[in-house]
């Protein structure tokens, strides 16, 4: 369907998508409906699925990630990630949108919204120390972001995450409320649990997105390599996408149920965080010129947050029936279907910049 002057960006890209992608608010939703019922019904299941785990790596989890991932890591061309390595305003903005803007808005939100709620509060300013390396590669492919600035701000994020995560951790939860008078938590992180995360996380589907896409150039050449085997591996990131979401929903199914005027006062903060850093990456990308897919990679990449990191680290330094970790849990709960909406607000402005992007070869 051709874009005209009367064609809305969005309705000619909605027109162009997979019914899957086009549909994938009605999947998440199933998946949802699909995770909490198992929970809730099936309670065994939430304590088995939590029980196969390596170290702090539920392995369930480990396996929906890693499939969802790998087809879009598979996508980038990785010969063109050197000139978004040269965007030095990219770069530097995405940076400071993550180790400053994010930790800072997360920390006065669970201040102000969850003052009486100690453990809830820790665990969300915990939330938003760990920045995401994994499923904003989806929600960035879905609103066509720039893959090859995503799968570079997800690896600098990553080193980051490595090197900051302690430090910041310190900082937000002793130092900076000793400053302003407020309750200080004492808190350790393991260092090890955040590179494991990084490493299981990105590490394993970033080489294998790597291999895949230099040995298929290589054997086949580009056009196979784009035309015939991504089309084949790209529907495989939505499954697992799902598959991911049913599984995090059967281990909180009954607590959820439980609990949930909790659960809807941790979300009302997270709600506002991520709408608040989406629009800030937004804004940020239209004032600095960098176009509609690199200003979307922006966004994206300052919104989401790495649950499973949170999770780990709540669990490990604060227990598993904690509040803390209760907080961590409704983290990504509560940023799927907000996230999956932000990729409809994205294309839509579209028409406000001054480039776009072609769909991806498997939304065609």
């Amino acid at each position: 369907m051709p874009t005209t002057a009367t064609t809305p960006p969005e309705t000619a890209v909605a027109a162009r998508l997979s019914t899957l992608d086009r549909l994938l608010p009605l999947w998440i939703v199933a998946a949802m409906a699909a995770g909490l019922a198992l929970g809730r019904f099936l309670p065994q299941l939430a304590g088995w699925l939590d029980t196969v785990s390596v170290g702090s790596v539920s392995l369930p989890i480990a396996a929906g990630l890693l499939v969802m991932m790998y087809p879009v890591l598979a996508k980038v061309r990785y010969d063109e990630t050197g000139t978004v390595i040269g965007d030095r305003r990219l770069i530097v903005t995405s940076l400071v949108l993550n180790w400053v803007v994010g930790p800072a808005l997360m920390f006065a939100l669970a201040w102000l919204l969850l003052a009486d709620l100690p453990e809830y509060r820790t665990g969300l300013i915990i939330v938003g120390l760990a920045r995401c390396i994994a499923m904003v590669l989806i929600w960035n492919d879905l609103a066509c972001g720039d893959r090859e600035a995503a799968a570079v701000l997800v690896a600098l994020n990553s080193v980051f995450q490595v090197l900051a995560f302690a430090a910041l951790g310190w900082f937000y939860l002793q130092i900076l409320p000793s400053w302003l008078g407020l309750a200080t938590t004492s808190a350790e992180f393991s260092i090890g649990a955040i590179m494991v995360s990084v490493l299981v996380f990105l590490g394993i589907p970033l080489v294998a997105g790597f291999l895949s896409r230099t040995i298929g150039e290589r054997t086949r050449g580009r056009a196979w390599y784009e035309e015939r085997f991504l089309p084949k591996v790209g529907p495989w990131a939505l499954y697992g996408l799902l598959f991911t979401i049913v599984v995090l929903f059967a281990l909180q199914g009954e607590q959820i149920a439980a609990r949930p005027w909790d659960v809807a006062r941790i979300a009302a903060p997270l709600v506002i965080y991520f709408l608040l850093t989406f629009g800030i990456g937004m804004l940020a990308g239209r004032l600095l010129g960098l176009g509609y897919p690199r200003t979307t990679t922006l966004a994206f990449t300052a919104a989401g947050n790495n649950f499973e990191l949170a999770i780990a680290v709540a669990i490990g330094t604060f227990g598993v029936t904690s509040g803390q970790a209760l907080a961590g849990v409704v983290g990504p709960l509560i940023e799927v279907p907000v996230l999956v909406g932000l990729v409809y607000v994205a294309l839509t402005s579209r028409r406000f910049f001054t480039s776009g992007r072609t769909l991806p070869s498997s939304q065609t």
